[in-house]
């Protein structure tokens, strides 16, 4: 168990250690709470970061249950199964994609000033996220990224469940993670202390970095 998200980026950087001072490496943080364990993992090797913005799609009447997850771009990652059950409509579907993707942008430029990114032609991308449960966040940064072109795309994170790290293999050149076993209920179990990161916070990270794009 983590004491909190510090130790965690502690843990998850001697895991990377193998990329510090990496010229070519760049850590994406994935907001909120990826952004914490990501500044320490970069103050530990010695690397830049920037952040990746997706945004969970939600159930009708339930919120908390992702039924997919967007880019900023409008890329969709879909729970097809999640989706039949429930019975979405493709229309709803559609619509929540689409705000959501927008929210995506919005937060991009409150968090980092433009949602506009460099190619990442000859770069290792490293996503840092502070645990990962069903993982549809993350997948649609995966898909994202992709895009950009990295020479390598490592995924880390402190915890990640079991049946998602299985996926996740697939999705990725190499997977960097420090806990994954069952019983997995939540990423918080995994933590003494494990409070919701503030927009405050994350602010106040990243306005120590300069972003491409964003002069």
């Amino acid at each position: 168990m983590f004491q909190d998200r510090n130790d965690a980026g502690m843990q998850l950087a001697e895991k990377l250690k193998m990329y510090k001072d990496d010229p070519n490496a760049i850590v994406f943080a994935i907001p909120r709470g990826g952004v914490i364990i990501a500044d320490v993992v970069c103050k530990q090797l010695k690397l830049p970061m920037d952040i990746v913005v997706t945004r969970k799609i939600g159930a009708p009447f339930n919120e908390e249950l992702a039924i997919g997850a967007v880019d900023p771009k409008g890329g969709k990652i879909l729970n097809h199964k999640a989706i039949n059950m429930i019975r979405a409509s493709a229309e709803y579907i559609e619509k929540e994609a689409k705000r959501k993707a927008e929210e995506a942008i919005a937060r991009l430029k409150k968090y980092r000033g433009t949602d506009v990114y460099d190619v990442l032609k000859g770069k290792n991308a490293i996503i840092v996220d502070d645990g990962i449960a069903t993982g549809y966040t993350v997948m649609s940064a995966i898909k994202f990224l992709k895009e950009l072109k990295p020479e390598k795309l490592i995924l880390g994170t402190p915890v990640i469940a079991p049946d998602t790290r299985i996926e996740m293999e697939k999705q990725i050149d190499e997977l960097v993670y420090v806990i994954s076993r069952e019983p997995f209920y939540a990423v918080g179990q995994f933590y003494k202390m494990f409070y919701q990161v503030s927009d405050a916070e994350v602010m106040n990270v990243l306005t120590k970095r300069t972003f491409p794009g964003s002069t």
